[in-house]
């Protein structure tokens, strides 16, 4: 185990944490909120810490192996959520730690879950930090350092695989570096398109930047305490929900589009069954609301209806309306877009459209087979044959999945919440997607939570936004021998 190159991407995140505090800074002395002086003790924490890490350990041997990724990761990730809870803590904001690291977890995870009730009352720059944290936790903190890493440092592909959503991670590029570099410059396009629609939508530049921020990163943190739907405006709606599907999308398929390889897109088995998906869910629910009578015209329910399914289609924790107060049909597609979630390679979370495919086509092989003993069946995504040993390992994630689900459910459940609320509210965890049913709805928050249900919440947003892998890692004792 390479403890001390470890140490050094620690360090380097305890930089990266220092210096991404610097926007939410100026923030500060903008609007005179009177948290500056929070921001300025946390960079002066991290970047002395995080700069001594570095100087002491540059010189040693940058090698890093699978297990070594995959545990760097997790600890880089509970780092930077420790350090980000520094400024909200600090500055009174929030003033019990544990809560500002639930905060800030939900944040840097994308997941959007709040112990807020109310965001307004915050100074502007800590709202602020919470949407960045959202745009920096969206592509992957490591991501970042992998752009900037320096060259000739072997292994930093398997911090890549470590942190990339879904079963498989590829390089766009045959270099790691170069490839990290053209997805955060597609990140930072999409992102910067997003924030000038938004201003034509006469959003001001800090309400623009703070969605377009949360929308990046299908997080959902707001500046409103009543989300997107404080501004009651149909062009916005509009806006962030397809900019929510468009962050959902594998950024590996917008490469393609720039180096023209549209071929690459028509065979893209995901892309086809994602947006399916939420079109077949926006037109359940529009019927649904339909038939209930829950809004007074066709447009007013469309909206709210592709709006929602974008939003939980994409694990973003964006809402309009409370959708809580919705029809039982209604409710249960939501609850099912959670946990499906959106594209691998994109910044949405929940099991991934690419593995939920890859599970139902498998249980059709099998059918198939049961029928038919001596047919041969093959599980095929775009247009090539999965083979037996990417099925296994689809299966297994999904079993551990479960079982963290489960698990998790069964800890809460102490808390005595409500079997809705906890349920949905571990699922949201898990799926990264926020807001559940019922107590945890779309309009709540979970400061009801006890301390221990509070941390485990948090383990679960790791543990879904990381899919599993890093996270167990750290308890595993033989990942952490020398070989």
């Amino acid at each position: 185990m390479n403890y001390r190159f470890i140490l050094l991407i620690l360090g380097r995140i305890l930089v990266l944490a220092g210096v991404a505090m610097m926007p939410s800074l100026l923030v500060s002395f903008l609007y005179g909120d009177g948290a500056h002086l929070s921001f300025i003790l946390s960079m002066c924490v991290l970047l002395v810490s995080g700069i001594a890490m570095v100087l002491l350990l540059k010189k040693h041997k940058k090698i890093m192996q699978p297990r070594e990724g995959f545990i760097t990761v997790a600890l880089c990730w509970i780092a930077i959520s420790l350090a980000g809870a520094l400024p909200p803590y600090i500055s009174g904001a929030i003033p019990n730690y544990i809560d500002a690291l639930f905060e800030m977890i939900a944040g840097f995870t994308t997941t959007g879950a709040t112990i807020l009730p109310s965001v307004e009352a915050l100074p502007e720059s800590i709202i602020f930090w919470r949407a960045f944290s959202q745009w920096l936790g969206g592509m992957g903190v490591l991501m970042l350092t992998l752009a900037i890493l320096p060259a000739g440092e072997r292994g930093v592909y398997n911090l890549m695989r470590a942190e990339s959503t879904g079963p498989s991670s590829e390089r766009i590029v045959p270099r790691i570096r170069r490839s990290a570099t053209i997805l955060y410059s597609i990140y930072l396009a999409l992102t910067l398109l997003q924030t000038l629609m938004l201003l034509i939508g006469k959003m001001s530049l800090y309400d623009a930047l703070t969605h377009a921020f949360a929308t990046a990163g299908t997080g959902g943190f707001s500046s409103r305490d009543m989300s997107v739907g404080a501004f009651d405006s149909g062009y916005i709606e509009y806006t962030i929900g397809a900019f929510m599907l468009l962050f959902s999308i594998n950024f590996g398929l917008y490469y393609a589009v720039v180096a023209r390889r549209f071929s690459r897109i028509g065979k893209n088995t995901e892309i086809r069954a994602f947006l399916s998906i939420i079109a077949i869910a926006t037109v359940l629910i529009t019927a649904d609301l339909v038939r209930h009578g829950v809004y007074g015209s066709i447009e007013e329910t469309v909206r709210h209806s592709f709006f929602h399914t974008a939003s939980l289609g994409s694990s973003t924790a964006f809402f309009t309306v409370d959708y809580n107060l919705w029809p039982d049909l209604s409710r249960a597609v939501l609850m099912c877009l959670m946990f499906i979630g959106g594209c691998a390679g994109s910044t949405s979370s929940g099991i991934k459209v690419v593995r939920f495919v890859t599970l139902c086509k498998s249980a059709v092989r099998e059918v198939k087979r049961i029928i038919h003993p001596r047919s041969v069946s093959i599980v095929q995504m775009n247009g090539e044959p999965v083979q037996d040993k990417a099925l296994a390992g689809v299966l297994h994630y999904f079993a551990l999945y479960v079982f963290t689900l489960i698990a998790a459910t069964l800890l809460v459940s102490l808390d005595n919440m409500g079997a809705e609320a906890t349920f949905s509210g571990v699922l949201g965890m898990l799926s990264n997607a926020g807001p559940g049913i019922g107590l945890v709805g779309p309009t709540a928050n979970y400061a009801g939570f006890s301390v221990m249900s509070k941390l485990v919440l948090s383990m679960t947003m790791l543990i879904g936004r990381l899919e599993i892998y890093p996270m167990l890692m750290l308890i595993i004792p033989s990942a952490w021998k020398r070989v």
